[in-house]
């Protein structure tokens, strides 16, 4: 078999796999500029005889016309895009394959599909972009021992319909973030949902795990522009009706919203979307400390400023994007509109982190430092996937907390998750930025690097992951901020929910999925 790469990694196409030429020119750089050593570039593994397929056979005619039970897709369809999926991915362990993959045409076969599989107790994992980093598409919990399939909603993509009166529209849940760009821009609108998985995560993946777009402020979470949600579950169609607002009672497709495929397949979305920017603005700040920043970022927020993009970056993580190299924090700060002009606001919002004793480094057009993060974010996965193979432990996790709490527990979790690294790898970094923030706390996102010792690099992860969480937890954040809860945040995800919420999710799931075959394992187990 050739190339593994389309199972691990980030791109889309065969060019998009690092080689170990490009890898091999990389590791000086890495020893030089993060000052970890790593190991020489691995090469990925071929993918391994996966167990039979329990599933295939068994398929009635009309669903096995949309089937697949080739190795690499059943491989490709079994991983996240998490640390320790890329791992396992390089070197070909898949540790529960599905055991085939269908790809709906249309909703008939979602509801076919839907259907076999609760009369036939075969556990169902909706797919879509594939870029878990949770554990939210493995099904390591959903084996009922008649088989799993991964639902591939690719197929449902495009939008359907736009209305320009009330400035919706109708889309394909399986519709990825740039093909929904590309459509909407002819009519001049926009969805301003810019996740960093955007390149390849779509708008059902958004939705059943209430993402968090690029934007620091305002309309940021997908909760904010779902107008209504349309899903198949094993019972029958759940629709939420068309409305500005409602308080007819607990929400029918906020009740979707974060379900991860356990209560629903989601079919199609209608999303409110706005005319395209047409005003922006941008600057770069320095702030001598995180702290600092933080109580500037703070003001801003009391004040009413609701800028597009208000990310505080630690110095560490700052010098190594390339934002600034001064030693300082840096606070990239972006103001957009569709007509208004954005001076005023901006002049404002300098004038407020001067008080704070911030500096400007840049104002103005687009570019410079700021553009350097902006380009670091965008290419990041890429550029994980290289370290991972030259042995470097490269990971993320978030959170968010109130102002009150904030400095003392970006102080605990960055000690905490410290130490397990010392004691676990030997060494390593970990850094913080604020991804979004709001009038009464913000949202701290911590990077790990770290040395591997070759073979137990998911060992390692998972330990300094529970110390972490443990750490979030005891400081009274969230286990998620917007990356979902799948089967890796489970444990956590349990602490911090109440005991009745729970029971009364459970009763949900029980309701509209009697054999519980909807991605078993997750959020409503």
């Amino acid at each position: 078999m050739g190339s593994t790469y389309r199972m691990w990694g980030w791109g889309r196409d065969a060019g998009d796999e690092p080689t170990m030429q490009s890898l091999a020119g990389l590791a000086p750089v890495l020893r030089d500029h993060l000052g970890i050593d790593v190991h020489e570039p691995e090469a990925p593994a071929p993918l391994p005889p996966l167990p039979a397929d329990r599933v295939g056979s068994r398929l009635p005619a009309p669903l096995r016309a949309f089937a697949s039970d080739d190795p690499l897709d059943r491989a490709a369809h079994s991983l996240g895009r998490a640390y320790r999926d890329v791992v396992r991915g390089i070197r070909g362990q898949v540790d529960s394959p599905v055991d085939c993959v269908l790809r709906p045409r249309n909703e008939d076969d979602v509801e076919r599909a839907i259907a076999w599989c609760s009369d036939e107790q075969v556990a169902l994992v909706p797919y879509s972009g594939g870029t878990s980093v949770v554990g939210g598409i493995e099904p390591r919990d959903a084996d009922l021992g008649q088989g799993v399939v991964s639902l591939d909603l690719g197929g449902l993509s495009g939008i359907l319909e736009i209305d320009d009166v009330s400035r919706a529209v109708r889309v394909r849940a399986g519709t990825p973030g740039p093909q929904l760009e590309d459509e909407l821009r002819p009519a001049g609108l926009t969805a301003r949902f810019y996740p960093q998985s955007f390149e390849r995560s779509t708008v059902g993946g958004w939705v059943a795990t209430r993402a968090a777009g690029h934007f620091s402020t305002r309309l940021t979470h997908i909760d904010d522009i779902v107008e209504s949600v349309r899903a198949f579950a094993p019972i029958g169609i759940w629709e939420s009706r068309r409305l500005p607002g409602s308080g007819a009672g607990p929400s029918p497709d906020r009740m979707l919203l974060g379900s991860e495929g356990s209560l629903g397949v989601v079919t199609e979305v209608w999303l409110r979307v706005q005319p395209r920017p047409t005003e922006r603005w941008a600057a770069t700040l320095a702030a001598d400390t995180f702290e600092r920043g933080g109580l500037a970022v703070r003001r801003l927020m009391h004040d009413g400023l609701l800028p597009a993009t208000c990310r505080l970056i630690d110095a560490r993580e700052s010098a190594v994007s390339g934002t600034l190299s001064s030693g300082e924090a840096a606070l990239v700060l972006g103001f957009e509109s569709y007509g208004a002009p954005v001076d005023a606001e901006a002049e404002r919002a300098l004038s407020l982190c001067s008080d704070e004793g911030l500096r400007v480094v840049e104002a103005g057009a687009r570019g410079g430092s700021g553009e350097a993060w902006r380009s670091s974010f965008v290419r990041a996965p890429y550029l994980r996937e290289q370290l991972v193979l030259l042995g470097l432990l490269v990971e993320t996790f978030e959170t968010a907390i109130t102002w009150d709490r904030f400095d003392s527990f970006v102080e605990s979790v960055s000690a905490a998750t410290e130490e397990a690294l010392r004691v676990i790898c030997g060494a390593g970094t970990v850094t913080c930025r604020l991804t979004h923030v709001y009038v009464d706390g913000a949202a701290p996102y911590f990077t790990v690097t770290a040395p591997t010792r070759r073979g137990a690099e998911i060992e390692q992860w998972d330990a300094v992951k529970a110390a972490a969480s443990n750490a979030v937890i005891a400081a009274g954040g969230t286990i998620t901020h917007h990356h979902a809860v799948g089967r890796d945040h489970h444990p956590w995800y349990d602490v911090q929910r109440p005991a009745p919420f729970a029971a009364a999710l459970r009763a949900a799931k029980a309701a509209v999925d009697p054999r519980g075959v909807l991605n078993p394992g997750v959020i409503a187990s």
